[in-house]
């Protein structure tokens, strides 16, 4: 029986903050490997056909990710994201900001809480984006995140399907 996955996305530009949920047909300790190591990451995060390259990953609470979205002509947009906490297997938390090459965060920046659960195999992500300021948000928008941020939805589930190795029915 194939199961509708929820897939939910908002922009509340009052509260200059960003919901998504996601479910996924996949159990829960693969979904947060996908969200918690570089080397998954990597293979989803970015929307085709960019792609993503991890320079740096520590996650821990006080480490963090430097990374870069790389466009097919090699155009590189860096970010830095610093973990502020981790529940494992059910939360983390992190502050985002984009940055220069050289690790140079350009603030404002945005919290990203990432909260995990499973129920009967489908495993759901809930996640809140505020951003310190609605410039933020709206270039963050400008930039293509609704789109790209959907597109990478969908990278994910195939690489899901292609680590869990079993299709289910």
């Amino acid at each position: 029986m194939k199961h509708h996955l929820l897939f939910d996305f908002t922009v509340d530009k009052a509260a200059k903050t960003v919901f998504i949920t996601r479910e996924f047909n996949a159990e829960l300790p693969l979904v947060w490997d996908a969200f918690t190591q570089a080397e998954i990451l990597d293979q989803w995060v970015a929307p085709k056909p960019w792609t993503s390259k991890t320079k740096f990953m520590e996650f821990k609470a006080g480490g963090r990710r430097f990374y870069a979205m790389v466009s097919p002509e090699g155009q590189e947009r860096w970010a830095i994201q610093k973990y502020t906490s981790i529940s494992p297997k059910t939360n983390f938390k992190l502050f985002n900001a984009f940055a220069d090459k050289d690790e140079n965060p350009e603030l404002p920046g945005s919290e990203w809480d990432y909260t995990f659960s499973e129920q009967n195999g489908i495993t759901r992500v809930d996640i809140t984006i505020y951003n310190e300021s609605l410039e933020r948000l709206e270039k963050m928008i400008e930039m293509g995140f609704t789109e790209g941020y959907k597109m990478s939805m969908v990278n994910l589930e195939n690489v899901l399907e292609s680590l869990s190795g079993v299709s289910k029915q």
